[in-house]
């Protein structure tokens, strides 16, 4: 990775490179922004917190205009309380992870475990929680130990993916725009590590009591089919194309391709995991088109021990690719 020679407010960092990182020129869209500390200007024990509440606005300019954040090389950062010390420098409001899918395991303070499911399995593109009502804004990650191999977290940006869709498929976005998706889902009591959507309605709702877990549910604008063993949860119709009205233009803010490609697992079905929201199915080869073209437009971050990447929830799709353990990557979710 070489270093460019922008420097940055008080030469505390200079602005880095990846070898996928790519460049809007239109926009003047870097993606990821890569910040590590100047070595030629602070020492390597630089901590990160307080650099973030000394430039807090600058560096959320920074996301506001490029989607993602990766700080790299900071030593200050090691430990999942590190990490949690980094997530409380930005002041952001923590969400509950409540009607999300993947099973997580709370580590210390707001920070969790990533999708928990088997390194063999891919973690198809998603905006986290797009699939219900009341999602995280900020999503952060933080390597705690790099992968021995692959293990990558790809991301893309989600207009990107929304005007390259409308100019290939106008009539499907027309009809995604006009009835939105419908998610559905058949949770176990409990977690099923072996499952990417494996998160039972007892952690997924965060009760024992069926009867509070239907009141979160219609909290959330979901419906419950209780069966003998577990539930079948319905959400939507909900939308799929969001206006960013920060931004002032149209996204893809979805989950459509990750239920479609991998909501699969003993319970779940991933072709009836998801339809137009008037009950009508999805055209397999746009879904599958759609996943060529976010795999074309990603950037797959290849991870380093002590990195920390932000993510701007509704500006930046995700996922995670295969690897060889062992890899631990920690989360936050953020108002």
């Amino acid at each position: 990775m070489s270093s460019l020679k922008l420097i940055m407010p008080e030469n505390i960092f200079i602005q880095s490179e990846l070898p996928q990182q790519k460049q809007y020129t239109d926009a003047g869209i870097t993606f990821p922004v890569v910040l590590i500390p100047n070595r030629n200007f602070t020492d390597q024990h630089l901590n990160l917190n307080d650099v973030i509440r000394d430039h807090k606005p600058w560096l959320e300019s920074i996301l506001n205009k490029n989607g993602a954040i990766l700080f790299r090389g900071f030593q200050s950062v090691s430990t999942a309380s590190d990490f949690n010390d980094v997530v409380e420098a930005f002041g952001y409001d923590e969400l509950p992870y409540v009607g999300g899918a993947a099973p997580r395991t709370n580590i210390v303070g707001r920070v969790f475990t990533s999708n928990e499911s088997p390194p063999d399995q891919k973690i198809p593109f998603h905006h986290e929680m797009a699939q219900v009502p009341t999602f995280p804004k900020k999503v952060f990650f933080f390597c705690e130990l790099e992968p021995k191999i692959g293990g990558e977290t790809p991301i893309v940006l989600s207009h990107v993916i929304y005007n390259k869709m409308r100019q290939k498929y106008p009539q499907f976005v027309d009809k995604l725009e006009q009835h939105g998706l419908i998610y559905t889902r058949v949770l176990g009591e409990g977690d099923d590590p072996s499952s990417p959507i494996g998160r039972g309605w007892v952690s997924t709702f965060m009760t024992k009591n069926k009867t509070i877990a239907a009141e979160r549910a219609e909290n959330l604008g979901m419906k419950l089919e209780w069966t003998d063993d577990g539930v079948k949860t319905i959400m939507g119709p909900i939308p799929a194309i969001k206006f960013d009205e920060r931004r002032q233009r149209k996204i893809w803010f979805n989950s459509m391709v990750a239920a479609y490609t991998g909501w699969e697992d003993a319970r779940n079905d991933p072709v009836k995991a998801v339809t137009f929201g008037d009950g009508s199915p999805l055209p397999a080869h746009v879904i599958y088109d759609c996943l060529k073209i976010l795999e074309e437009e990603s950037v797959a971050i290849p991870w380093q021990k002590g990195d920390v990447l932000l993510l701007d929830n509704l500006a930046v799709l995700h996922g995670r690719r295969a690897f060889e353990p062992p890899r631990r990557v920690l989360a936050s979710l953020c108002k």
